[in-house]
C-alpha cells in the first residue's frame, strides 16, 4: 500500500503526536498544578512564601483523591509544595522527578503552616485552567495554564507581563501555536498502515515505559491491586489465566501504580497518563502473546495512540465522560489490527465500543480508576473480537451511525456538552461529603 501522505503532512501528523504522547510522573492534573507552580516560583526568584491556586472545577476534580509520586500522600497541597521546593518547569509533566524524602518533609511544614491555598476559579468556560500566585518579601508572580496541561498562555512579576499567548504572533518571539492537522478515522487508519516504519518507531518508547509501570506494580502493593487480583491463584481458578485475563491485569496493574502516586513515569496520551497506559499495554500483551512482528507492533501502537489523539480533538482535554472510554476504543483498533483486520473491521470495532461504554463518568482520578481501566480494557478485546466475526452494533441501535466518523462525534458531543450538568453536579458530590 502506498502512502496517500505528502512529506510535509507526515510530518504534521508526526509533530502531533509528539505534542500528545509524552512521559508523565502522576496524575496530569496536580503535576500541571505543581508546573505552574513551579514555573511562578522561577518567575518570583526565590522560594514563596505563601500559594495560591485557582482552578477549573474539572482540575480540582481530578485532583483532590489521587496519590502524589513519591509522597505517601494524596491531593494538591503537598503537589503545589513541591512543585515551589523541588519543581523545574523545563520537566514539564515529570516536573516533581526530583523531589525526595527531605523535600516532602518541608512540604509538610507548608501545609501546616496553612501557606498553600486552593480555590474554584468561577465564570470560565475552560475546562482545563490552573492560575497559581506565589508571593514573597512584598513581590508576587502569576502563572497560567490552560488548554493543555504543560501550555502556559500567561506570565508576570509583580504586575508586568512577562508573556501572554493572545500576545504572540509571527512577527519576532515565539512562534504560533500549530494548528493541528485535521483527521478521520479513514485517516488515522491510512497513516498507522503507510507512514514508513523509521518515522514512526518513536511510539515505542510508550511500549518501554508503560510494560515498565506494569512489571514494576506487580513488584508492590498499590492502590487496590487489581491487576494482582488477576494474578493470584485463588482467583485464576474463577477467571482462569486467559489471554484476556493478562491484557485486564496488566493494564489494571500499571493504573494501580500510577494513580497510588508510584514515582514511575508512563507515557501519557492527550494529557493523562491513564490513557496512555490504556491505549499501549491490551496492544502489547496481545502482540506478544501472538508473536506479532516488529512492524506490526509499531502500527498498531500508532493506529492505537492517534486514535486516541483524533477522538480527543471533539471531546477535549477533560470532561465528564472517563477517559478510558477513548483510549480503550483505541487499543480495540490496535488489537483488531493484531487479529488481522482491515479498516472496515476497525470501524466495527469503533462502533461496538461507542455503543458499549459511552456515558461511564469520570468522577476524579483516583485508585478505583484502575477498575474502569478493566472494564474499558475487557470491552475493546470483545469489540475486536466481534469485529472479526462481522458483528457489530447498526445505526438502528441507539447513538450509533452508519458513518463511524459521525458516531464518534455522537460520542464526544455526548461527553463534552450533554455531560455537562452530570460534571457539575459530580465535582458536588465530591466536594460535599
Amino acid at each position: 500500500m502506498n502512502c496517500p501522505f505528502t512529506a510535509e503532512e507526515r510530518r504534521e501528523i508526526i509533530a502531533l503526536m509528539n505534542r500528545e504522547i509524552v512521559p508523565a510522573i502522576g496524575c496530569t492534573e496536580p503535576i500541571a498544578v505543581a508546573l505552574c507552580v513551579a514555573k511562578a516560583t522561577e518567575i518570583l526568584g526565590c522560594s514563596p512564601e505563601r500559594i495560591e491556586a485557582r482552578l477549573s472545577a474539572n482540575v480540582l476534580k481530578n485532583a483532590m483523591g489521587v496519590g502524589i509520586p513519591g509522597t505517601g500522600m494524596t491531593g494538591l497541597p503537598i503537589a503545589m509544595a513541591l512543585g515551589a521546593l523541588v519543581g523545574k518547569s523545563e520537566y514539564e509533566l515529570e516536573v516533581l522527578r526530583d523531589a525526595d524524602a527531605a523535600a516532602v518533609e518541608e512540604g509538610k511544614k507548608m501545609i501546616d503552616q496553612k501557606r498553600i491555598n486552593v480555590d474554584l476559579k468561577y465564570n470560565i468556560t475552560e475546562k482545563l485552567y490552573i492560575e497559581v500566585e506565589v508571593f514573597a518579601g512584598g513581590a508576587s508572580a502569576m502563572a497560567i495554564i490552560a488548554g493543555g496541561h504543560s501550555r502556559f498562555v500567561h506570565l508576570s512579576r509583580c504586575g508586568e507581563l512577562l508573556f501572554s499567548a493572545e500576545a504572540v504572533t509571527s512577527e519576532g518571539g515565539d512562534a504560533p501555536e500549530q494548528r493541528d492537522p485535521e483527521l478521520t478515522l479513514r485517516r488515522v487508519w491510512d497513516f498507522a498502515m503507510t507512514a514508513p516504519l523509521e518515522e514512526v518507531e518513536f511510539i515505542l518508547e510508550a511500549k518501554r515505559l508503560n510494560m515498565n509501570a506494569a512489571y514494576e506494580s506487580l513488584k508492590g502493593e498499590y492502590g487496590h491491586a487489581i491487576g494482582k487480583l488477576f494474578r493470584a491463584e485463588s482467583e485464576r481458578n474463577i477467571m482462569g489465566d486467559t489471554l484476556h485475563c493478562q491484557i485486564v491485569g496488566m493494564t489494571t496493574a500499571a493504573c494501580d501504580a500510577r494513580m497510588a502516586g508510584a514515582m514511575i513515569p508512563v507515557m501519557s496520551n492527550s494529557g493523562s497518563g491513564n490513557q496512555g497506559l490504556t491505549s499501549t499495554v491490551p496492544v502489547v500483551v496481545y502482540g506478544e502473546q501472538c508473536n506479532a512482528t516488529h512492524e506490526q507492533m509499531v502500527r498498531a501502537l500508532v493506529l492505537s495512540h492517534l486514535t486516541v489523539i483524533y477522538i480527543k480533538q471533539s471531546l477535549g482535554r477533560l470532561s465528564a465522560l472517563c477517559g478510558c472510554v477513548v483510549a480503550a476504543t483505541g487499543s480495540s483498533c490496535g488489537i483488531t489490527y493484531l487479529m488481522g483486520g482491515g479498516y472496515e473491521e476497525v470501524t466495527k470495532a469503533v462502533k461496538n465500543m461507542i455503543a458499549n461504554l459511552t456515558g461511564m463518568i469520570c468522577d476524579g482520578a483516583k485508585p478505583s480508576c484502575a477498575m474502569k481501566c478493566a472494564s474499558g480494557v475487557s470491552t475493546a478485546v470483545v469489540s475486536a473480537l466481534m469485529a472479526m466475526n462481522n458483528r457489530w452494533v447498526k445505526s438502528v441501535e441507539g447513538i450509533i451511525d452508519d458513518d463511524v466518523d459521525r458516531s464518534i462525534r455522537n460520542l464526544t458531543d455526548i461527553g463534552r456538552d450533554a455531560m455537562t450538568h452530570t460534571d457539575a453536579m459530580i465535582l458536588r458530590i465530591m466536594t460535599s461529603k
